[in-house]
């Protein structure tokens, strides 16, 4: 599915000021550099860098990529001893949680090729099944791997914080809130949130970090 975002800014633009400042600020929607890669690497991924700086992450999963020539397959790793997988960085729960993950893959109750022609809202069912994926986990897949154009994550704590600074709220706004104001972003409620994320850095979006789910962007509570 592929977003139009000149279409988009021109919405966000007309009908927000705040996001039409943002816009003109910070130029192109970053989201169009995330690229298309192997969904079940990206859950991998996901699920290693919880609770990670991005460095500890990167040299986690660098290292677990190497055990398969850069490719990890959910057969493959299924095959792999714990020990190994431990060897690499993996703790005992996040070993657990890639092992349940290959499972579902295995078994087709998580059919990672069918995702992209999946509604959002099942999406976000079929992934929540897999221990370790939440809602937030899910949402950032749709939005930097299948590239959904109205997502609008307000359990994300980048986002809280955007908003609250760039509507100059004197309170964190709440889910209802976010959910309320997010109404005149539809249906491009992905490219308002990068432009809230990129609104965080003065120096700019890192857009290489937002491709990887890293950067501000992280779960207030997955």
């Amino acid at each position: 599915m592929s977003i139009d975002y000149t279409r988009a800014r021109r919405l966000l633009a007309r009908r927000d000021p705040v996001l039409r400042d943002l816009i003109r600020r910070y130029g192109p929607c970053g989201l169009a550099d995330a690229q298309h890669t192997d969904p079940f690497r990206a859950l991998v991924h996901a699920i290693i860098s919880q609770q990670l700086s991005t460095r500890a992450s990167a040299t986690i999963e660098g290292r677990f990529a190497a055990l398969y020539d850069g490719t990890p397959t959910p057969g493959a790793v299924a095959a792999t001893p714990d020990a190994r997988l431990r060897a690499v960085g993996l703790s005992a729960q996040k070993l657990a949680y890639v092992r349940d993950l290959c499972r579902r893959v295995e078994q087709g109750s998580l059919p990672l090729a069918a995702l992209d022609r999946l509604p959002d809202d099942e999406v976000i069912a079929a992934l929540t099944e897999v221990k370790g994926i939440g809602r937030w986990t899910a949402e950032m897949f749709l939005m930097f791997r299948l590239h959904r154009p109205d997502v609008l994550p307000v359990g994300d704590l980048g986002i809280v914080k955007a908003v609250q600074r760039a509507y100059r709220l004197r309170t964190a706004p709440s889910p209802t809130r976010l959910l309320r104001l997010g109404e005149a972003w539809r249906p491009y409620r992905s490219v308002a949130c990068w432009y809230l994320w990129a609104s965080l850095d003065n120096r700019g979006p890192q857009r290489a970090d937002f491709a990887r789910w890293g950067g501000r962007n992280v779960p207030l509570k997955e």
